[in-house]
């Protein structure tokens, strides 16, 4: 993937203002912003099980050792 320079990344958010206008940008943004959250949550949603799981192991006590003769 190409690194982009600052003034390529100004030329694409000008042209991207000409076309579309400042409210649908600020819309597009609202809706990519809880679209992010959105997603974080399910992940922290998905994680809880996998924490539970991990959280139960490290409670578990490991087997006892052998007695030293």
């Amino acid at each position: 993937m190409p690194d982009l320079s600052f003034g390529e990344i100004l030329v694409v958010l000008v042209v991207g203002l000409i076309l579309f206008g400042p409210g649908r940008i600020t819309e597009a943004a609202k809706a990519l912003g809880k679209s992010m959250g959105a997603f974080k949550q399910g992940l922290r949603e998905g994680m809880e099980p996998l924490n539970a799981t991990e959280k139960k192991a490290e409670e578990k006590p490991s087997l006892p050792e052998p007695p030293k003769a």
